[in-house]
């Protein structure tokens, strides 16, 4: 943290860096603030980006001397809060907030606490699960709520347009995701993996059981663990067993060799592969490809 105080410090030295008055400009830390930011802005002259490279793991990230000086140069700041950006309030506390918008994801939406689950590796820690968006229903509120931010910042009608149209989109998701688990004849689904879905399983009513919890850092589930996990999926005939995205799959393809249960993804979004960023996939893309993985998980 002090490396980046420096960093941040001796970037408010460099002369020439400010941001034209005409250039507005919105930068994300992660993924789902980027997407948002950008179906709400499209065909727009606001320029989003995004912090994180497409294909790292968020946990891990540290900001170079560029992303402070975009950060610093932005309209609009944009961070999820939680762990993974433990690093953000301290270069917030130096922003200029006069010229520097700043949204905590977080903060918009009622927050749930990650759940130490029978079977699951770690500890009973009280931490909140930062993966909000998740649910769809929060994911629509975060949107109507970045919309009014980038209103106040350049007031245009296409932000509203732009915005009710990517409501709609996942207005028909959320619908499709309704109407799966209650014609489902099971309401349980089991990940391989981390487990980043607390606020998606809290929104459909379905129980779920995993080898960690969301923001874990392991990688290595214990043999208790995977044993678990094996006779959970036996003794509840469960078809799929899921993994989420930009994972090994290694625990999950164990489990599936002990049991025949099928490995699918299961994507939390919270970023995306370089290949899939390049070709411009979208939060609702991949709600989309998990409404089909849950349809086939739970019949």
């Amino acid at each position: 943290m002090k490396k980046i105080l420096v960093i941040f410090g001796l970037i408010l030295c460099i002369t020439g860096c400010g941001k034209s008055s005409n250039n507005i400009t919105i930068v994300s830390t992660s993924f789902p603030g980027y997407d948002i930011a950008r179906a709400i802005t499209k065909n727009s002259d606001i320029e989003v980006s995004m912090l994180l490279k497409p294909g790292a793991e968020m946990h891990d990230y540290e900001p170079t001397p560029k992303d402070i000086v975009d950060i610093k140069n932005s309209s609009l700041f944009i961070y999820v809060g939680g762990e993974s950006d433990s690093w953000v309030d301290k270069i917030v506390s130096n922003l200029d907030l006069s010229k520097t918008s700043v949204i905590k994801l977080m903060d918009l939406v009622d927050l749930k606490e990650e759940e130490l689950k029978e079977g699951m590796d770690g500890e009973d820690e009280d931490e909140y699960d930062e993966h909000i968006w998740t649910s769809p229903i929060n994911a629509i509120t975060i949107t109507n709520k970045l919309k009014e931010e980038i209103i106040k910042i350049d007031n245009k009608e296409i932000y509203e347009k732009n915005s009710n149209e990517y409501v709609n989109e996942i207005k028909d998701i959320d619908n499709e995701f309704r109407t799966i688990v209650e014609n489902s004849k099971r309401k349980e689904i089991i990940f391989g993996d981390r487990f980043p879905f607390r606020y998606f399983t809290d929104e459909y009513n379905l129980d779920y059981y995993a080898a960690f919890k969301g923001c874990s850092d392991a990688t290595e589930a214990s043999a208790k663990t995977i044993s678990f996990l094996i006779n959970k999926v036996k003794s509840d005939n469960i078809p799929v067993i899921f993994k989420t995205e930009l994972s090994s799959g290694k625990i999950a393809n164990t489990i599936s060799k002990e049991t025949g249960a099928k490995v699918l993804e299961f994507n939390s979004a919270h970023n995306i592969s370089k290949s899939d960023f390049d070709a411009g996939v979208t939060m609702v893309d991949i709600m989309k490809k998990n409404v089909s993985a849950l349809k086939e998980a739970l019949n």
